[in-house]
């Protein structure tokens, strides 16, 4: 499961997305399952994705976590929806 997270650490926003292994370290961390998640992720949640997702793209962040949430100024979930729109169902017509 991919996530493009939108985020500004005041440098201005830029967008980082999961892997599988920013995944593998949630689940590690918090001790739970991404089905845990159906609800939808919590911000600290997002923010540890966001820091990890960083970290695998080569982003300078803090080495402690609760530093760069310290920094973070915004962070919300990019619209992926956009980018893969789906298909119209058949009808009874076609």
């Amino acid at each position: 499961m991919q996530l493009e997270i939108k985020l500004d650490l005041g440098e201005g926003p830029f967008t980082v997305r999961t892997t599988l292994y920013c995944w593998v370290l949630w689940e590690r961390r918090t001790k739970q399952k991404i089905g845990d998640l159906a609800a939808g992720p919590g911000f600290d949640d997002l923010a540890y994705l966001a820091y990890e997702a960083c970290k695998q793209q080569k982003i300078v962040v803090p080495a402690v976590y609760d530093d760069f949430v310290k920094k973070i100024i915004d962070l919300s979930l990019e619209d992926t929806d956009a980018d893969r729109p789906t298909e119209a169902a058949p009808t009874g017509d076609s």
